[in-house]
């Protein structure tokens, strides 16, 4: 028996689950809440300690405070001067990782009050670009820094359920001939060359046309790619992973516009300021 199984099985069946989730987002708000309450009411001091021991969600970061800062000011520094950088909220609305992203929501952590720690900055950045082609014609191009929680496990060097995303998006119209796609990818490139010295790209073409878009940069064979479409891609630095990006239909999703265009790049910064 599953976890999940045994536990409605104790509370009276999965009718109780199908009873929550009909509950509207105040009425189930107030249910948790109160719930909560009670919960950390039995706690003592020691409780708390004993979770903040243990807990892989709480522990400080193994990444010197000084490196990681030093690692972030480097990448913001490389930015072309047509991005803006914004600091992003610390939670996102229910479902910006599952609805829009394609995440499975058990990989993030959902809060009690119809939100989502943040799992990955460039879903948050695809919300803003989204509006802000809403109310303008010229192309978006927005980054951030921004420490996210993941809630399935890593195991490995430089794995950790929490760390910090570096993380720029670039939105437009489609201009044909992939003109849109062409200019951006090669903005994206320049700055990630720029901001991480020395790195490979690993591009998977996966819509023949793109062909072009990739330039002089070697491709690579199709892979399991998530959500990207028609190009993605991978950075190594001295042959560790630090980062992907990649084009996706988030913006044109979001809008209901099917000419809508969106290119996004994110570097790990743990991994990238210990190497």
């Amino acid at each position: 028996m599953g976890v999940l199984a045994r536990v409605l099985r104790s509370v009276g069946g999965e009718e109780v689950l199908d009873r929550l989730a009909g509950l509207s987002g105040s009425d189930l708000t107030s249910l948790l809440l109160a719930l909560s309450r009670r919960r950390a009411q039995a706690l003592s001091g020691p409780d708390v300690l004993r979770q903040y021991r243990t807990d892989r969600f709480v522990a400080p970061s193994s990444v010197p405070f000084s490196v990681l800062r030093a690692a972030e000011d480097h990448l913001l520094a490389a930015l072309p001067p047509s991005f803006s950088v914004l600091g992003l909220a610390p939670v996102a609305p229910l479902g910006t990782c599952s609805a829009v992203a394609l995440m499975d929501q058990n990989n993030v952590v959902s809060t009690m009050r119809g939100t989502e720690v943040a799992a990955d900055p460039t879903n948050a950045l695809a919300l803003e670009a989204a509006l802000l082609r809403q109310s303008g014609p010229d192309d978006v191009r927005l980054a951030a820094v921004q420490r996210v929680v993941r809630a399935q496990m890593f195991s490995g060097a430089g794995r950790f359920a929490h760390f910090s995303l570096f993380a720029a998006v670039s939105a437009g119209r489609d201009r044909g001939s992939l003109a849109f796609e062409r200019e951006h990818f090669a903005e994206h490139v320049a700055f990630l060359r720029e901001a991480c010295g020395d790195v490979e790209f690993r591009v998977t073409v996966l819509d023949p046309r793109f062909e072009v878009v990739r330039g002089d940069l070697p491709a690579y064979p199709s892979r399991r790619t998530g959500y990207y479409k028609g190009l993605c891609f991978k950075v190594f630095r001295d042959g560790v992973e630090i980062g992907d990006g990649g084009f996706v239909d988030w913006t044109a999703r979001l809008t209901g516009n099917r000419k809508e265009r969106l290119l996004i790049s994110g570097i790990g910064v743990d991994r990238f300021a210990t190497l």
